[in-house]
């Protein structure tokens, strides 16, 4: 199926979230996977416990070799820790990239609850990354601090997504794991209005890195050329397999398992 997707975001050592999720993600879909790494974090299923950056002129390097060589047909951004890599990036997406299309995880906090985006940085993401997006994918607490609207059932996922839109997002993937419940939507807000995807919640503490992987499998959708809402219920799908499959690895939040796809054309037929 191929499809080639850039996964620019940082890399966890524990190899549940970030760019090694992203990496199978793209891959078990039938995608080729490319990365620019932001930074190094030391993480395990019980936490964030270091991060390193990477040098921004190293990160842009990164980037513009593989556009310059392989090109891409999708991005995907995960990790964007700080202020001056959000304006590198940025930068050069809108240097190298016109007209590909971004899936953008604004990733700011992990699933062990540590910080990953630095406070000033919110405003930074706000204005450089979320116009870049051809989808945005919050789950509900990012979408909130993105907002200032309280996120806490459909309504508000609407509103959120809504308020995302006008500042500037082409579509926004309002996700409803964190809301409380036996079932989980996750709402795509459109220009043309709203998706509504649904599916009973699974009972586990393994859901490490299921942002990443969600955002990378729609990214995978998208450079293999599906529609949005279709490449976004695949992902889905994909996901919740992958986490009905989870190893149950670790002392905390478990990784999922990746390796579930072994036929990516028929993930979500």
């Amino acid at each position: 199926m191929n499809g080639r997707v850039l996964i620019i975001a940082g890399s966890d050592s524990g190899g549940g979230a970030g760019i090694q999720a992203d990496i199978k993600s793209v891959s078990a879909l039938g995608g080729f996977a490319m990365t620019a790494i932001t930074a190094l974090t030391a993480q395990s299923t019980l936490g964030v416990h270091a991060i390193h950056s990477v040098d921004t002129e190293f990160i842009a390097k990164q980037m513009r070799v593989v556009f310059d060589d392989i090109g891409a047909d999708c991005l995907k951004t995960g990790m964007l820790h700080n202020e001056e890599v959000i304006g590198v990036v940025a930068g050069m997406i809108a240097e190298k990239a016109a007209g590909i299309p971004l899936v953008a995880d604004p990733v700011m906090v992990a699933k062990g609850g540590a910080s990953l985006l630095d406070d000033a940085a919110h405003a930074a993401l706000a204005e450089q990354v979320v116009p870049l997006a051809t989808v945005l994918t919050p789950n509900a607490p990012e979408a909130a601090i993105l907002t200032g609207i309280e996120v806490t059932g459909e309504a508000s996922q609407k509103a959120a997504g809504e308020a995302l839109r006008d500042m500037g997002a082409g579509a926004v993937l309002v996700k409803g794991g964190h809301i409380d419940g036996p079932r989980i939507v996750d709402l795509l807000v459109t220009g043309d209005g709203a998706v509504r995807f649904e599916s009973p919640r699974i009972d586990t503490s393994h859901t490490h890195g299921t942002g990443c992987t969600l955002a990378s499998a729609t990214a995978a959708g998208l450079a293999q050329g599906m529609d949005l809402p279709a490449a976004v219920a695949r992902a889905r799908n994909y996901v919740m397999a992958a986490i009905a499959a989870a190893p149950g690895y670790g002392g905390g939040h478990g990784p999922i398992d990746h390796t579930v796809t072994v036929d990516p054309g028929r993930i979500g037929t």
